[in-house]
């Protein structure tokens, strides 16, 4: 599903955010990316949706080598990968509705199948009752489910969430953390990035460590430990 081989990213003339990583993640897993702030984490992000370009090695994604990717299909790998932010992103001035189809209507996609499609991911995220509602009218893990909508909307193979519980407390974050198992449930790859430690070890599941850029470890159902 995700191969990376031999990657680093160098930003001149001497920040090295990533060296050397080779990580294979498979078909329906959920693996999550730890680390402290600076270990590299966001940039390997960046890397699978191609809004950065590896400076050396090779990036595979769903058996399609994005390494050179061209921008006219940038829009074509990124309806294949749901990518959920710490901060939302959600447009204040529209529904949660609307905010969800909105991602569909870039994409040309009839009225009708947006009719269809919407309500159904909104009830798989437990916000079907409130999709005439703005976001500020909503908890911050309302919001949160709606962003996580919005990136399953294409149905993709992967969903990438970067430190996606960051502004939630501790109760909106277990319904994150278990929303996200349950999308993994459904057959789509989850990669987690975070550092938060009680977050992965609840999880149990693949954990990889990166420091400074390394990969330092990785073990299935593996342990945050500071």
């Amino acid at each position: 599903m995700i191969y990376l081989k031999k990657i680093s990213k160098i930003f001149y003339p001497k920040s090295i955010a990533l060296k050397d990583i080779n990580l294979h993640i498979k078909p329906k897993e959920f693996v999550s990316i730890v680390g402290q702030s600076g270990a590299g984490k966001s940039t390997m992000i960046k890397i699978l949706t191609a809004e950065e370009k590896a400076s050396n090695g090779n990036v595979v994604v769903g058996g399609w080598d994005i390494t050179d990717i061209s921008q006219k299909e940038v829009p074509v790998l990124r309806r294949q990968i749901g990518v959920v932010y710490q901060d939302f992103k959600l447009l204040q001035k529209k529904t949660v509705f609307e905010n969800v189809a909105f991602a569909l209507e870039v994409c040309g996609i009839s009225n009708s199948r947006i009719n269809q499609v919407v309500p159904q991911v909104l009830k798989i995220v437990g916000l079907k009752d409130k999709m005439d509602r703005y976001p500020q009218q909503l908890s911050g893990g309302e919001i949160q489910r709606a962003a996580i909508a919005r990136a399953l909307v294409h149905r993709p193979k992967i969903l990438l969430a970067d430190e996606p519980t960051g502004n939630l407390d501790s109760l909106n974050t277990k319904d994150i953390i278990d929303l996200l198992l349950k999308i993994n449930e459904f057959g789509t790859t989850v990669v987690l990035v975070t550092h938060n430690k009680d977050v992965v070890n609840r999880i149990k599941k693949r954990v990889v460590l990166l420091e400074s850029g390394k990969l330092v470890s990785d073990e299935e159902e593996g342990k945050y430990i500071l």
